[in-house]
């Protein structure tokens, strides 16, 4: 313990950036997007490259085992330790320089891929190899793992395309790759290494002399990587798209290899189960059981390529190429839940083999799994013979076995362990499979000759950890019950199973695009995205790092900034849903005691108005109820309800008076109306106290969510039974009534029925409105908790009716329900605002109408911009001429 703790002190005072040592960043640090799990000693963010040259240095001098990290997307393995781990992302994230002469560029290790490719457009040019994490792998991480991506077949891996590294030994020396300095380098046999371009398994000894070349690919275990010079290629004018669907399973890869011959940029294979768990995106493939997705610079090659198959679509939109796309780079996490539920799992996750052979493997690996009693979701870069696949696994039983099978079977058809990502901890044991006594005695040799004492990102590749030892699963077991009290029907009522939805493909580090994950897009906190933050619950349960359970201050701290916007809900590949998890963490966090004041002042608002409690006296004093004093309280005028007679005839529909409709813009209640019966519906609203329960449920009181949703649904009882449909306006409410509800109470039939029959307001009318000419503009920022239940097809449709061309923004708010009152978070709702919505709304034309369906949406506009927001059902009643506004007292 002293040693370590000498050790720690030291990094303080040497290393000019973040140490941390804390149980929650050493327990979200923990794990990659692996199987497995090392807990660091310390974390360090260098600020500089001095600092990182630090860093190493300290860890070296306490003989501290040292592994570099990127993204922590990889999948092997290889970028968690138990010693010193050094994070390059958080601020060694440059593009340094780029020479567009030579197509050259300088970056920093930690620079992300699409950072480096923005800046490379402006020159016409673009980095080659593109993994399908490209939004948040960083070139470290990819120098580390020889990543390829799906346009290798065009621009090769990563390896064809690095110049010149700078690069640290752990004694200290410090050198560039393409000018080193005398190294003990060992003699290589070229017959050692199967001829094959996906070739990612062990050392590229093949490529000395060129020291670049060989160390790329060898996954922290020699060197540490301070930054790169990498090459640049043409980026094609445009891009065409060619999706091929093939009858049988084995088509698409079986066809592969011939169209290779074809000028294409890349060739991507799917399978029909992949497809199914992406949902929204088959209609837009033609018919199949096997698909291949070519894309090419040419319309004429495209159209080539889809000539060779029964089935095809030629897909020049960009934006229709971008949903398809996103279907394959959404695969890692698509395939990790089976449809009957069961989780998959990487392991044996991108071999590869000749792509001649690519057809005949697919058919020996889909008998192995049957003879293992395994399933799994199989896809990948087909061009290139590199086969991606999630397995459901069971790690206590027959993993050792099935991967020892797998290993010999892709040898015998000329193949390599790894075709992408490395060896790491999954396959670095089975490298003596693949080659050769004396080739696995050279990468010893290579090894040493940079890292003797072996301090180097140890039991990787060389002298290999147990391929079964430290599986997270099985060495971080929960030690406190995992039975949830909402539903999470998903997951079979188990929080366990809600935090392994997690497999840390990291999409929630995206910085742009989407709404995932608004706090850590401000903060760049690791614990602050949603994979930290499930991660955080993992350890929880687990108890040994984040201890504490229920009570814990580490999990409470990083889920207090979660705005609870359900973006993850639909931006995340596996569906997981931090606002449930936080909602369960909260309700046993503070059971049976004193909760913060905001939870009894916001929380039980919908009471407080009811009983009249809120007024403009009673919203000055509301900084006394945990509200900040930044914002003032909206103030209650006559409800909606009690304005409300009844407006059209026709079919019967209910409009739900939600909180916020009902008691602070009653208007919007009265032009909805009008809407409905202008479109031929009959608008009845309840007159007995109504509320979803979503204030309760959001700050963890689920019991009182559960009370309040009940007696709604007796209240709505006498509709619900009669199939009348319940309209919402308010999307919160909307998607809470219509998903969240069967979570808190989903053993009430009428619960369940009132969930079938809740409708949006745009779902509901588009259908039942004609088109008028207009020809006007609207900016529509859509409710997170809209976009995540419901999309955003039916806004643009509704709106499209009213003659009004709308744009549709991404990103939240900010102020996201009560998280933008709480105290304490302002500054972070109003960071987040900024990122988007907020500018977008400030240089739009005074013209343009700025529509916001969700009210605190509307408030965060009004408090940061001079616009006034409006409600889809008003527009539409502007441009029907229907307005309804409030009944005069």
């Amino acid at each position: 313990m002293g040693r370590v703790t000498g050790f720690v002190e030291r990094l303080t005072l040497e290393v000019d950036g973040d140490v941390l040592v804390d149980a929650a960043s050493r327990a979200v640090y923990a794990s990659d997007a692996s199987n497995y799990r090392h807990v660091p000693t310390a974390v360090v963010r260098p600020r500089t490259t001095d600092a990182a040259v630090a860093a190493v240095g300290v860890a070296a001098a306490y003989g501290v085992p040292i592994t570099n990290r990127g993204a922590g997307t990889g999948i092997a393995g290889n970028a968690t330790g138990t010693g010193l781990v050094v994070d390059f992302s958080r601020y060694l994230d440059r593009v340094v320089s780029i020479d567009p002469e030579s197509r050259l560029a300088v970056v920093q290790p930690g620079v992300v891929l699409d950072r480096l490719n923005d800046a490379a457009r402006a020159h016409g040019l673009l980095f080659g190899p593109d993994p399908s994490t490209h939004s948040r792998c960083t070139l470290g991480g990819m120098i580390g793992n020889d990543a390829c991506g799906a346009h290798s077949v065009a621009w090769g891996k990563t390896s064809d395309n690095v110049h010149d590294l700078d690069v640290l030994l752990a004694d200290g020396r410090r050198f560039a790759t393409r000018d080193h300095p005398p190294l003990p380098l060992p003699d290589v046999d070229p017959a050692w290494f199967p001829a094959l371009d996906r070739r990612v398994s062990g050392y590229r000894l093949d490529a000395l002399p060129d020291l670049t070349r060989a160390l790329v690919g060898s996954e922290g275990t020699c060197v540490t990587v301070l930054g790169a010079t990498v090459r640049l290629v043409e980026a094609p004018e445009r891009r065409v798209l060619a999706v091929l669907g093939f009858d049988g399973p084995y088509d698409a890869a079986d066809i592969a290899p011939q169209l290779r011959e074809l000028d294409v940029l890349t060739m991507e294979g799917l399978e029909e189960s992949l497809v199914r768990a992406a949902g929204d995106a088959r209609p837009l493939l033609p018919r199949g059981r096997s698909w291949l997705f070519v894309e090419t610079a040419e319309e004429s090659v495209a159209h080539a390529a889809a000539a060779a198959a029964p089935h095809s679509v030629v897909v020049t939109d960009p934006a229709r190429q971008r949903a398809l796309w996103r279907v394959r780079e959404d695969g890692a996490g698509l395939a990790t839940r089976r449809a009957d539920g069961r989780e998959a799992w990487s392991g044996w996750e991108d071999a590869a083999v000749p792509p001649a052979r690519l057809g005949a493997y697919l058919r020996e690996f889909d008998g192995l799994l049957a003879g293992h009693g395994r399933r799994g979701v199989t896809y990948g870069h087909f061009g290139d013979g590199c086969v991606h696949v999630r397995i459901d696994f069971d790690f206590a039983d027959g993993y050792r076995e099935f991967l020892e099978d797998a290993a010999d079977l892709v040898v015998a058809h000329g193949g390599s362990l790894s075709g992408e990502h490395g060896d790491g901890q999954a396959r670095s044991e089975l490298l003596d499979r693949m080659y050769p006594p004396e080739a696995i005695a050279a990468f010893g040799r290579f090894k040493s000759a940079f890292d003797p004492r072996g301090r180097m990102n140890p039991g990787r590749i060389v002298s290999p950890l147990k391929l079964d030892a430290d599986l997270k699963v099985l060495v971080a077991p929960p030690t406190i019950p995992t039975r949830a009290t909402l539903a999470l029907r998903t997951d079979n009522g188990d929080l366990a199973a809600a935090t392994r939805r997690c497999v840390g493909v990291g999409k929630c580090l995206n910085t742009q695009g989407g709404v995932m994950c608004p706090s850590y897009r401000v903060t760049k906190e690791e614990r602050h995205s949603t994979r930290g933050r499930a991660r955080l619950l993992f350890e929880m349960l687990a108890g040994d790092v984040v201890r504490d359970g229920w009570r814990s201050p580490e999990v409470r701290e990083a889920l207090d900034l979660c705005l609870g916007c359900k973006g993850c809900k639909r931006d995340c590949p596996v569906d997981v849903d931090m606002a449930a998890y936080k909602a369960e963490f909260l309700h046993h966090h503070y059971k049976r005691r004193i909760r913060p004041s905001a939870h009894y002042s916001m929380g039980w608002l919908p009471l407080w108005l009811r009983l009249r409690l809120v007024n403009r006296f009673s919203a000055r004093l509301s900084r006394f109820a945990g509200v900040t004093p930044e914002r003032a309280l909206p103030t209650p005028t006559r409800s909606f309800q009690s304005t409300f007679d009844g407006r059209g005839t026709g079919d019967r529909v209910v409009l739900f008076p939600d909180t916020f409709t009902n008691h602070f813009e009653p208007d919007v209640g009265h032009d909805a109306a009008a809407v409905l019966a202008h479109a031929g519906q009959a608008v009845e609203v309840p007159r007995g106290a109504v509320c979803c329960g979503l204030t309760w449920y959001s700050t963890g009181q689920l019991g009182m969510a559960r009370r309040v949703l009940r007696h709604t649904a007796r209240v709505l009882r006498p509709w619900i039974r009669a199939g009348v449909p319940v309209v919402g306006l308010e999307p919160s409410c909307t998607a809470f009534l219509r998903s969240d509800a069967v979570e808190v109470a989903g053993d009430d039939p009428d619960v369940r029925r009132l969930a079938s029959l809740v409708r949006p307001f745009a779902e509901h009318v588009a259908p039942l409105l004609e088109p008028v000419a207009g020809d006007g503009s609207a900016l529509v920022q859509p409710h997170c908790h809209g976009y995540a239940e419901f999309g955003t097809s039916a806004d643009r449709e509704v709106l499209g009716k009213a003659g009004i061309d709308a744009s549709v923004l991404s990103g939240c708010c900010g102020l996201a329900g009560d998280f933008g009152f709480t105290r304490g978070n302002y500054e972070v709702s109003m960071a987040v605002g900024e990122l988007g919505v907020l500018p977008a709304v400030r240089a739009a034309d005074p013209d343009t109408a700025v529509v916001a369906d969700g009210f605190s949406c509307r408030t965060q506009v009004r408090h940061a911009t001079d616009r006034e927001p409006v409600h889809t059902a008003t527009v539409l009643a502007r441009a029907l001429g229907v307005r309804g506004g409030t009944p005069k007292a």
